[in-house]
C-alpha cells in the first residue's frame, strides 16, 4: 500500500470509530429516554389508586419491572422494628406454599430495618448479615435494597433480588429505584389519607345507626350484630366475633359471629385463664397482634384456626368489661392500626353501653313484675280473703238457725271449703311475693313437680296444700332434704301403699317447715323392710327435726317430717 493510499484509508477509519461511539452513546440515551419514561409511567400508575394494599402490590410490581428483577417485595416496619406486613411479587403459588413463614425482619432485612439506607450487593450470601431466610424460600443472588420513607419516616423497605440474566444490578437500577420510593411514599401518603377519610366516614355513619338503634329500643342481640357488622366493614376484617362470659365467668362463648368464616368458628370457647381474649377480658386492654400465630398464651382458638392479624378490644372499661370484641383477618393481609384501635374502642364503648341497657331494661321489667305482683297479692289479702272469710263467718252463724241436718250438713262443707279456699289464696300470696332467681324453680314449683311426677304411677293424682313462705324461708340444705323427703315417700306410696287416695301438705308456721303424706293404702307392715323410713328419719336428725311414719284410724298411713328453720 502506497503512502498516499494510507493517509486516504486512516480518515475513513476514524470516521467509523466515531460513528460507531456515537451510535452507541444514541442508543445508551435512548435507553435512558426510554427508562425515564418508564419512571415516568410508573409513578402516574402507582398514585392513579387510593386502596392501600393495591398501592403497596403496584409499587412492587412496578419496581421489579424498571430494574427487571426476578422477584421483589415491600416490607412494611412495624412499632418494635420488626416486618409487620411483607406484600411479594415474583413467586409462584408452589413456592409461596413451601416458605414455612414469610421474614420476620432478621439478618440483612433487619440491617435495613435499623439502619434505612440503599444497599446494593452482587451476591446476598456474600453480606456478612445474610441470615434469617425462612424455611423453603428460593435461592436468590443480586439484591437491591431501597427505603420508603413517608413524611421522612421509613413506612418500609423495597427489596429486589435476581436481575434476570445472571447480571447485577447498576447504579442506574439504583437511581430508578430511589425515585420510584420517592413517588411511592407520596402515593402511599395519599392513599393513608383517603382511608383515613374513609374510615371516618364509615365510623360516623355507623355509629349513628347503633345509636339510633340503641334509642329505638331494640335487643342486645340485634344491636351486637349491627355492632359486629359494621365494626368488620370498617377495618375490612375477615371476621368478627361478640365473646361473652358463660354463667360462671370462666370461658368467652361466641355470641355474635359475622364473616366468611362465622360458621366454623360460631361453637369456638375461648378459656378465660390461658387465652388472649381472656386475658383482655380480664385486664381490659386491648390488644393488636400482627400475627396470631405469634400469640404468646398456650390456648389460642383463633390461632388454631389459622387467622393472621388480629385485633381484641374489651367491651366496658376496666372492672366492668363485659365481654371482647375480636377482629381477625387472614394471614398475609396488612395488620390492624393504631387508628382502627382507636376507633373500635370507642365503637366497643358502645356495644357495652347496649349490654347495659339490656340490663337495665331487664332489671325495669322484673321490677315492674315484681311490682305488679305485690299489688295481686295486697288485693288478695285485703280485699279477697276478706270477704270469703266474711262470707264464711255469715254461714257460721247460719249454720246455727238451720234445723234440717242436712242443709246444716252442706252449709258446714260450704265453710270448710271456704276456709281451704282462704288457705291456697293465702299460699299463692306467698309465691307472689317471692323475689328468688326466676331462672332456678322455686321450692313450690319443685314440689307440684314431683307431686304431678307421681300422678302417672299412682293413677291418680294426690291433693296437694301449701302454706307459708315456702319460697322465702326456707334455706337450700333444707330444700335438698325435704324434696328427697318427699321424692322417697312418693316412691313408697307407689310401691307399696296400693292407695285410691294421697295427699301432701308442706307448710311453713312456728318457724318449722312441716311435710306430711296421707294415703288410705295398706299401711305398714309390722315385718316389713324399714330402711327407706331410716333413710327419712335421719335426714330429719340431721337438720334437726323429727320424724313420724304411723298408721291412720281409718286406714292407710300417715307420715310427719318436721324441721326447724
Amino acid at each position: 500500500m502506497t503512502e498516499n493510499e494510507s493517509r486516504t484509508l486512516l480518515p475513513g477509519m476514524r470516521l467509523d470509530e466515531l460513528l460507531a461511539e456515537l451510535q452507541g452513546r444514541l442508543a445508551a440515551v435512548l435507553a435512558t429516554r426510554d427508562r425515564v419514561h418508564a419512571l415516568m409511567d410508573a409513578v402516574v400508575s402507582v398514585g392513579s389508586d387510593l386502596d392501600l394494599e393495591t398501592v403497596l402490590r403496584r409499587i412492587v410490581a412496578t419496581a421489579t419491572t424498571l430494574v427487571d428483577a426476578s422477584y421483589g417485595a415491600l416490607g412494611v416496619v412495624g412499632e418494635e422494628s420488626t416486618l409487620v406486613q411483607f406484600v411479594p411479587v415474583g413467586l409462584s403459588e408452589e413456592e409461596i406454599a413451601a416458605i414455612e413463614h414469610w421474614p420476620h425482619g432478621l439478618g440483612l432485612l433487619g440491617l435495613l430495618i435499623k439502619e434505612p439506607q440503599t444497599l446494593r450487593l452482587a451476591r446476598i450470601s456474600d453480606h456478612p448479615e445474610s441470615y434469617g431466610f425462612p424455611p423453603g424460600h428460593p435461592p436468590m443472588g443480586s439484591f437491591l435494597g431501597v427505603p420508603v420513607r413517608v413524611r421522612e419516616e421509613v413506612f418500609g423497605n423495597l427489596y429486589l433480588t435476581e436481575k434476570r440474566g445472571g447480571g447485577e444490578f447498576d447504579e442506574e437500577d439504583e437511581a430508578i429505584v430511589v425515585a420510584l420510593a420517592t413517588a411511592a411514599g407520596v402515593a402511599i401518603e395519599n392513599a393513608r389519607l383517603y382511608e383515613e377519610t374513609r374510615r371516618r366516614e364509615t365510623w360516623l355513619q355507623a355509629s349513628s345507626e347503633v345509636t339510633t338503634s340503641l334509642l329505638s329500643g331494640a335487643g342486645p342481640e340485634e344491636v351486637l350484630t349491627l355492632i359486629a357488622r359494621q365494626a368488620r366493614q370498617m377495618t375490612d376484617a375477615d371476621l368478627t366475633q361478640v365473646l361473652l362470659p358463660d354463667a360462671g365467668g370462666q370461658t368467652l362463648r361466641v355470641e355474635i359471629s359475622e364473616g366468611s368464616a362465622a360458621d366454623a368458628v360460631r361453637e369456638t370457647v375461648f378459656p378465660v385463664d390461658g387465652s388472649a381474649a381472656g386475658a383482655v377480658f380480664t385486664g381490659g386492654e386491648p390488644a393488636n397482634y400482627a400475627n396470631l400465630q405469634d400469640v404468646p398464651y398456650r390456648i389460642s382458638p383463633l390461632r388454631e384456626s389459622g387467622f393472621g392479624p388480629g385485633l381484641l378490644v374489651p367491651l366496658g372499661a376496666a372492672r366492668a368489661v363485659r365481654g371482647v370484641l375480636a377482629l381477625v383477618k387472614k394471614p398475609g393481609r396488612s395488620p390492624f392500626s393504631q387508628a382502627d384501635l382507636r376507633m373500635l374502642a370507642a365503637f366497643a364503648g358502645q356495644a357495652a353501653i347496649a349490654l347495659e341497657l339490656a340490663e337495665t331494661r331487664k332489671d325495669a321489667e322484673r321490677l315492674g313484675l315484681l311490682e305488679d305482683r305485690d299489688r295481686i297479692a295486697k288485693d288478695l289479702h285485703d280485699v279477697v280473703i276478706q270477704r270469703l272469710f266474711a262470707v264464711a263467718m255469715t254461714l257460721m252463724s247460719t249454720v246455727r238457725l238451720v234445723e234440717r241436718p242436712e242443709a246444716s250438713g252442706r252449709l258446714q262443707n260450704a265453710i270448710n271449703e271456704l276456709d281451704e279456699t282462704i288457705r291456697q289464696i293465702r299460699s299463692t300470696i306467698f309465691a307472689l311475693q317471692t323475689t328468688g332467681d326466676e331462672a332456678a324453680p322455686s321450692l313450690r314449683a319443685q314440689i307440684v313437680e314431683l307431686v304431678e311426677g307421681a300422678r302417672g304411677h299412682l293413677g291418680f293424682m294426690p291433693g296437694l296444700r301449701m302454706e307459708g313462705p315456702l319460697d322465702n324461708q326456707v334455706p337450700e340444705p333444707v330444700t335438698e332434704h325435704l324434696l328427697a323427703v318427699l321424692r322417697e315417700a312418693l316412691s313408697n306410696l307407689v310401691r307399696h301403699a296400693k292407695a285410691s287416695k294421697a295427699d301432701v301438705s308442706v307448710e311453713v308456721a312456728g318457724g318449722r317447715l312441716t311435710l306430711v303424706v296421707r294415703d288410705d293404702g295398706v299401711g305398714l307392715p309390722p315385718d316389713g323392710r324399714r330402711s327407706g323410713l331410716r333413710n327419712l328419719e335421719e335426714r330429719a336428725v340431721q337438720a334437726g327435726g323429727s320424724f313420724e311414719a304411723a298408721a291412720r284410724e281409718e286406714g292407710g298411713t300417715r307420715l310427719c317430717w318436721s324441721v326447724p328453720l
